[in-house]
């Protein structure tokens, strides 16, 4: 009973962090790279999955505030990779997924007010119009890696043992044995770059396995959250996507964008991944074909766009900066759920 006492208490706390953003500016993402240790001191640190689910989705606002949810996500992984960015490859990878995310939004559009409140409900009702179930489906998903996920490198960061708290949480839980085995090798890698006695070769190693670890987390991600919300994908929505499915990293310059640009269709025309199967074309919504496309093209590329600072931090600062606009105009809740009262977080 004092253990949901708790949970209650920091989703109520998560509730007030939202109603204050509904109707203030909140703080951009970036004003202040906090320190994961002041974010979340340790004599205040959740003792459970769920205090760690609710604390991280207080950094967020309202649901029905859906583009301002979706930039807030983007600028909190954004921020992720900023913290480690030796490690926290995932973060880097997803910040860019959810900052394109947007685009699938739009239709949403028809249902929002002045102040970007999406009534979902109305928009709900709109069956058939614009696949407006389908971009729903897109909306939760973003929804879910985060809820998922994002609390994980938040546990991990804010904590010297960072690995034996996560240990300590994720043990019990079968579904999060891939989340800990790829932060388990993460971990591993990270002492080896932070030993400076380290050779080349012990290094180049090291950086091996956190991108091995990272990729389990994608994986991770692929399967436990994308797949069973994408099997619900129109077909319709679902060729349309596979269509538009491209990444090019925000980088400026042809020369760049022409390096790091890759497209689903085109990987699997020009027989990089995928396959035709049946007569039938390579689908996004199919996670073979999905992910033989990650793995074979987008990883590669986001490690060489990685590699470089040059690249990667204008592009993290422009999701930043996006989120920063968001800021200053604050998506504006009914009245309803303005006034509901309930106490303020301590930190964050």
């Amino acid at each position: 009973m004092r253990d949901i006492t708790r949970i209650d208490q920091i989703r109520d706390d998560a509730e007030e962090r939202r109603r204050c953003r509904s109707v203030t500016p909140v703080m951009p993402p970036d004003a202040h790279i906090s320190e994961p240790h002041e974010l979340v001191p340790g004599d205040e640190a959740p003792n459970s999955i769920a205090e760690w689910k609710a604390v991280a989705d207080g950094f967020l606002t309202d649901e029905s505030c859906a583009f301002h949810r979706n930039v807030e996500i983007s600028a909190r992984y954004a921020w992720l990779y900023k913290l480690m960015p030796s490690c926290f490859k995932w973060a880097g990878m997803a910040a860019i997924a959810s900052h394109h995310v947007r685009l699938a939004l739009f239709p949403l559009r028809l249902d929002a007010d002045r102040t970007g409140y999406v009534n979902i409900p109305h928009s709900l009702v709109r069956r058939r119009m614009l696949l407006m179930d389908d971009v729903h489906v897109i909306r939760a998903t973003n929804n879910a890696i985060f809820g998922d996920i994002f609390w994980a490198h938040l546990a991990y960061a804010s904590a010297e043992d960072g690995i034996e708290r996560l240990r300590a949480l994720l043990r019990p839980e079968p579904h999060y044995a891939p989340v800990l085995s790829g932060f388990e090798a993460l971990d591993l890698g990270r002492r080896v770059l932070e030993d400076r006695t380290a050779s080349a070769q012990a290094r180049q190693a090291a950086c091996d396995l956190i991108w091995q670890g990272n990729v389990q987390l994608l994986e991770h991600e692929q399967r436990a959250l994308v797949q069973p919300n994408f099997d619900r994908l129109s077909c319709a929505f679902a060729r349309l996507i596979s269509i538009g499915s491209a990444t090019r990293f925000e980088v400026r310059g042809v020369r760049h964008e022409a390096a790091l640009f890759t497209s689903f269709y085109l990987a699997s025309l020009t027989g990089g991944v995928g396959r035709v199967r049946g007569g039938t074309w390579p689908r996004i919504s199919r996670f073979d074909d999905r992910w033989c496309w990650l793995v074979a093209s987008v990883v590669p590329r986001f490690r060489r766009f990685d590699d470089d600072m040059r690249l990667i931090d204008p592009s993290l600062r422009r999701i930043l900066a996006q989120a920063r606009a968001f800021a200053s105009m604050p998506c504006v809740l009914p009245l309803p759920l303005q006034t509901q009262a309930v106490p303020r977080l301590p930190f964050g």
